[in-house]
């Protein structure tokens, strides 16, 4: 309810400003102002990381006596097309001290048979299967295993994750600095070119990498992905492991890491492969995930977040910079609806919907830019092969972010929360398996509601 009504009171906030005010200030002009502000937080953090670079500061020192011991923990649910290739290819890894924890979430098929077999083959494999009842989501999944876990610091996979074997080489140095809670590695779409999504969601990914990089540089408010994420036990247990009541595990961490005062560091030398979703559907209900989980974390611990003693003030407007392009989709949404009533209301000459028309398409600019940016700098890709995959990626975040941003804040104002947590399938044949057999079934009952109209005829 709290998340409600602070949900509410931004949104109708929001509306209220611009329908009432636009008659006085030019809400438009506030839009770009608000635009503005996150381009100079963007170049700021861009200048700083080329500082850094250019010092050399950017290269984290490697102590040969620091070796923590490293729980891997893999959680999976009906994962038997991929679970057994992920282990054997974590099994590979250069860094002698560790072990791997494979659990079996409640799943249908056999994943549950080859994890107990992957358990019996290598010594350093347990595999732990929880009970049909036991309670829902990533989080509780990690919390059973952190009871057997024996790690110094905890390393998080997906269930398709695919690394170098020098991945916790690189990775282990970032975590050592007292203050570093977590280390989040880069994280690469593995199957690229399957087709126009998975080509998007890799430069998505990589645009993601180039904020992570930027806000690191800044030491602001670097995010864990779920997905190749070594975490600390200190600050595991300093925040009382994962939240249960959450449905995206790594952002609802990373803001409480962050609140107890925990920097979280990224790491650009090492990447965690992973699978790109390769039709509609699917990635929509994951993007929803992230995007309601995403608002639900900052509505839940804005309160504490505010109230932090420990929180530094670079993480604080890194975080605001942050929220504010959750804001700008809400404002310039509001602001078209709002301006457009008007004018067919003849409240308003026509012309007052251009100039948010002109700010919109200057958003889509900037999405432009970022992705070119970012593809030429990490993805080394030519200069025409990167203006027309950035020109994709922009018209492809513009159309799944703007409308998901609107159905969320209708979703946590009108309907109850729930722990839906979408789980996204992996492997590509089952995906395509389930994907066909869900469409032949679609088929399947409109040619018997057919013929069972004709019937009634």
């Amino acid at each position: 309810m709290k998340e409600r009504i602070l949900l509410f009171t931004i949104f109708f906030g929001l509306g209220v400003f611009l329908y009432i005010f636009q008659s006085y200030f030019n809400t438009v002009l506030g839009l770009a102002f608000l635009c503005g502000l996150m381009a100079i937080y963007a170049g700021f953090s861009t200048l700083a990381y080329r500082i850094k670079k250019r010092l050399n500061m950017d290269s984290v020192p490697v102590n040969p006596h620091y070796k923590p011991f490293v729980s891997v923990l893999i959680p999976g649910h009906n994962e038997e097309s991929v679970i057994e290739a992920t282990v054997e290819n974590i099994l590979a890894m250069d860094y002698g001290q560790f072990e791997i924890i494979v659990i079996d979430d409640r799943s249908t098929d056999n994943t549950a048979v080859v994890i107990k077999k992957l358990a019996k083959k290598y010594d350093k494999v347990a595999a732990m299967v929880r009970d049909m009842d036991a309670f829902p989501g990533k989080s509780a999944v990690l919390n059973d295993a952190m009871e057997i876990a024996k790690g110094e610091a905890v390393l998080v996979f997906d269930a398709d994750a695919r690394v170098e074997p020098d991945f916790l080489l690189k990775l282990v140095p970032y975590l050592e600095p007292a203050d570093v809670g977590a280390v989040q590695a880069r994280k690469v779409i593995s199957n690229r070119e399957v087709n126009f999504l998975t080509r998007c969601q890799s430069n998505e990914y990589t645009m993601d990498a180039h904020f992570q990089v930027s806000r690191d540089s800044v030491k602001g408010a670097v995010e864990l992905r779920g997905n190749g994420e070594l975490i600390k036990r200190t600050a595991l247990e300093d925040i009382g492991g994962w939240n249960d009541y959450t449905i995206t595990d790594d952002l609802d961490m990373s803001t409480r890491l962050h609140i107890k005062g925990w920097d979280i560091r990224f790491c650009m030398d090492t990447a965690v492969y992973e699978e790109g979703i390769i039709y509609h559907w699917p990635l929509f209900r994951q993007r929803r995930r992230w995007l309601e989980g995403t608002f639900r974390r900052y509505l839940e611990h804005c309160e504490a977040a505010l109230h932090s003693k420990d929180m530094s003030l670079r993480v604080r407007l890194d975080m605001f910079a942050y929220i504010s392009q959750f804001i700008m989709p809400l404002w310039l949404v509001m602001e078209l609806l709002i301006r457009g009533f008007k004018v067919i209301t003849h409240t308003a000459p026509p012309h007052m919907i251009y100039s948010s028309i002109i700010v919109g398409c200057i958003i889509g600019a900037a999405f432009f830019m970022a992705a070119r940016y970012s593809l030429r700098r990490y993805d080394n890709m030519n200069r025409l092969q990167a203006i027309k995959e950035a020109a994709e990626t922009s018209v492809y975040l513009l159309v799944l972010w703007f409308p998901l941003v609107i159905f969320i804040c209708l979703k946590i104002l009108f309907r109850p929360k729930d722990m839906n947590w979408g789980k996204t399938t992996h492997g590509l044949v089952k995906e395509e398996e389930d994907y066909f057999a869900a469409k032949a079934k679609r088929f399947t009952k409109q040619v018997i509601e057919r013929v069972r109209e004709e019937i009634k005829g």
